[in-house]
C-alpha cells in the first residue's frame, strides 16, 4: 500500500477540502467489519471500487487493534466460516490481508456522538478523531450520517453512497 497522503498521527488542516474528498490520495477511510468482509473475502460488486481504491493507495484504511480483534472473532462465527471455505480461505489468510491493507492506529477517544449500537462506537470515534470517510451497512451507523457529517465524517454503504 501506498504511504500517500499525510504521516500518520498527524492532524488534517482545519476546514481543508481533502479532509472530505475521499478519493484525494491517502485520504483515510473507516471500515466496520461487514464492509472489510466484502472486502477481504466477499465478491460483492459493491466493494469493487474500494478494493481497488485501497490497492491503488488512494485510500487509507485505518484500523485499531479492537477492529482487528473483532473481524478475528467474527471470523469465528459458524455461518462465516463456511463461507471462507468456500472462497479457500483461512481466518489467518483474512487476517493477513487486513495487515497488509489496513493502516494501524491507536484507539480514538469517545466521539461527541454515541452510536445505538456499542459494537459500532468504535468505528465513529476512529472516523471522528482522523475526520476519514466511515463505510458501514449498519442502520445504527447510517442513521447518524448527518450528525456526523456536521463533524467531519462522510458516511456511506459504499464508495459511490458517500455524501458529496
Amino acid at each position: 500500500m501506498s504511504a500517500a497522503g499525510p504521516p500518520q498521527g498527524a492532524k488534517a488542516p482545519s476546514g481543508g477540502s481533502e479532509v472530505h474528498t475521499v478519493t484525494s490520495v491517502g485520504a483515510c477511510v473507516v471500515l466496520d467489519t461487514n464492509i472489510a468482509l466484502d472486502v477481504l473475502v466477499f465478491s460483492d460488486p459493491a466493494a469493487l471500487p474500494l478494493r481497488d481504491a485501497l490497492a491503488a493507495g488512494s485510500l487509507r484504511w485505518l484500523a485499531t487493534g479492537a477492529m482487528r480483534a473483532e473481524l478475528a472473532r467474527v471470523l469465528g462465527y459458524p455461518r462465516i466460516m463456511p463461507r471462507l471455505a468456500f472462497y479457500g480461505m483461512s481466518a489467518a489468510d483474512v487476517l493477513a490481508a487486513f495487515d497488509r491493507q489496513s493502516r494501524p492506529v491507536d484507539a480514538a477517544p469517545k466521539a461527541a456522538v454515541t452510536c445505538t449500537d456499542r459494537d459500532d462506537q468504535i468505528f465513529i470515534d476512529l472516523a471522528v478523531a482522523h475526520r476519514g470517510a466511515l463505510l458501514s451497512k449498519d442502520r445504527a451507523v447510517l442513521k447518524l450520517r448527518k450528525r456526523l457529517l456536521a463533524l467531519g465524517v462522510r458516511v456511506g454503504a459504499t464508495l459511490d453512497a458517500l455524501p458529496g
